[in-house]
This record gives C-alpha cells, structure tokens and sequence, in this order.
C-alpha cells in the first residue's frame, strides 16, 4: 500500500452550497473526498461520458454500477481519496444576480415584489471559501500513481494547487483510536466501528470529525492515525 500526503492551496475562490439560509448560499470549510476524487481521477480512471440525457443527467451516480460515470471505478484500481482537513482557511462573500426570468421570483417572505425597488428581485449571496486557503488530505493506492499538480473543484471549477509526497515508515495497528482527519462514514469497512465523533453535515453524504474508532488502523509519523479497510460505498450495499 502506497500512501500520499497532499497539501492543497487554493488560487480561486473555491464554492459549493453546503447549506442554503435564505438568499445566503454557505460553504463548509471542509473538502469532499467524494468531489476530489473526480477532481483527482477523472478521465485517467472514471470515465467522463460525453453527454447526459433523461433521467441519467438528473440521477447522482457515485456508488451505482450501472452508470458509466461513478466512483466504483477507482475501488477497482485500489485507489482511496480521503476528505480534505483544513489547515487555514478565510472566506469571502460574494453578491450575485440572476437573470430575471418568468418562472422564478424571491418569495414574500425575502421581500416579494422587489422588482417595484432599486434592486433586482433575483440575487443571493455566495459565502466562498477564500484564495490562500490551505488543505491536506492523503491518498491511498496499490501501486504508484500520477498525481495531478492542479486540479479543478466546486461550481466554479476553481484551480487548486497540489504538493504530493509519498509516506514512508507506516504502523499498522488494532484496537481502539482516535483520528483527527475527518473521514466519510459510507466508504468505512464493516469491520471499522465508530464510537463517537462529530457530525459534518453537507452533501452528498456527511463526514464525520474527531472520530472516535475501533478496528484496524494505519498510524502515519505524525500520529494521524487512518482507517484500514477504507473503499467508496464500502458500508452500502450498492458497492457490493
């Protein structure tokens, strides 16, 4: 098992609506491992398909087999991304306007009939993680692997910057621990048992922080200590 860490820096303010209050659309400041992976491993391992129609082009795909385009693909070549901590982190708000259309007005509880005032009707405010933010996360693979030095993420397909080094010198330990990186709950083994941690709610699927653990573990040279065992959509049954 070969192990990465990887330091990411944002160049671009980077969004996803982690949580939507109104008019405020709010990043969470952690990084779905689920979002960079395909950031990570799109078209070298997941195939991109050209185009989406139907039911498909509204259907998430991330575990289901039966889409070209899931993250199935990387548990076959034994390759784990997990989510992203943040070391440092700002952010930045930002007002946008959206077109005036006909099927679409703020509700009278935002002040309805805007379009009588000096403002437009439909706008809303961007709550953005910020330029200079600094990430780790690890990478877990069966053999070497190439290792993008940017990559795109978010809605904005903002660019991040990637420093990779590989890890040497790895326990491989049981029992009971506790990780301070945060993990996705649906790509843990059935043997890995959670006991406590904190919820980290945001789609597609929450992650969890300051776990609290029991089974297998890797232990890393600075103590971080990661779960063994670790695939997308190990815990569902739609991986199996």
């Amino acid at each position: 098992m070969i192990f990465y860490q990887c330091d990411l820096t944002l160049h671009d303010n980077v969004f996803f609506a982690s949580r939507e209050m109104g008019i405020l659309y709010e990043t969470e400041k952690y990084l779905h491992n689920w979002a960079l992976s395909f950031a990570f491993f799109e078209t070298a391992y997941i195939p991109r398909p050209y185009r989406l129609k139907g039911i498909n082009a509204q259907k998430p795909s991330y575990l289901d087999s039966s889409q070209e385009q899931n993250l199935l693909h990387l548990n076959e070549a034994g390759i784990y991304v997990f989510p992203a901590l943040p070391i440092t982190w700002s952010y930045q708000v930002n007002t946008f306007k959206a077109a005036q259309v006909s099927y679409y007005g703020k509700s009278a509880q935002f002040g309805g009939e805007g379009a009588k005032r000096n403002y437009p009707v439909n706008y809303g405010r961007a709550k953005e993680l910020a330029v200079g933010s600094h990430y780790k996360t690890y990478i877990i693979a069966h053999e070497t692997i190439k290792i993008p030095r940017w990559i795109r993420l978010g809605k904005w397909s903002s660019k991040i910057r990637i420093e990779k080094r590989e890890i040497t010198d790895i326990k491989e330990k049981s029992g009971q621990y506790i990780t301070k990186h945060p993990l996705n709950p649906l790509d843990l083994s059935s043997s890995t048992k959670l006991l406590l941690y904190n919820r980290i709610v945001m789609p597609p699927a929450s992650l969890v922080s300051q776990a609290q653990l029991t089974g297998d573990y890797y232990e890393l040279p600075d103590k971080t200590c990661l779960p063994v065992g670790v695939a997308y959509g190990a815990s569902t049954v739609v991986s199996c």
